[in-house]
C-alpha cells in the first residue's frame, strides 16, 4: 500500500516560492517534502520527541489559579469639586 501524500495549506515552496504546492508523506521512519512545480524534494528523520510546545495564552500550563485577593487594590477617588463652565 502506497503512504497518501497530503498537501500543506499555505506552505510556500523554498525553492519556487510557489503557495500551496508542498506536500508530504511518511515512510520508514522518515518524513518527506516535495514540491509539484519544481524539483525541490527535502527529507527528515521522524523525531521520536515531540517537540515542546510553545507557552501560549490558550496553551499555558493550568498552574493553580490565583486567588481573588491578591489582585485587589484599594480605589481612591477624588472629589473634583465645583467645575467652572
Amino acid at each position: 500500500m502506497a503512504n497518501q501524500k497530503r498537501f500543506i495549506a499555505g506552505a510556500v515552496c523554498p525553492r519556487c516560492a510557489e503557495m500551496d504546492r508542498v506536500r508530504t508523506w511518511e515512510q520508514n521512519g522518515m518524513r518527506y517534502r516535495d514540491c509539484v512545480s519544481c524539483d525541490f524534494f527535502e527529507q527528515l528523520p521522524i523525531e521520536d520527541e515531540a517537540p515542546p510546545e510553545l507557552d501560549t495564552r490558550i496553551g499555558q500550563s493550568q498552574a493553580a489559579p490565583a486567588s481573588p485577593q491578591d489582585d485587589l487594590q484599594p480605589v481612591r477617588i477624588l472629589d473634583p469639586g465645583p467645575s467652572n463652565r
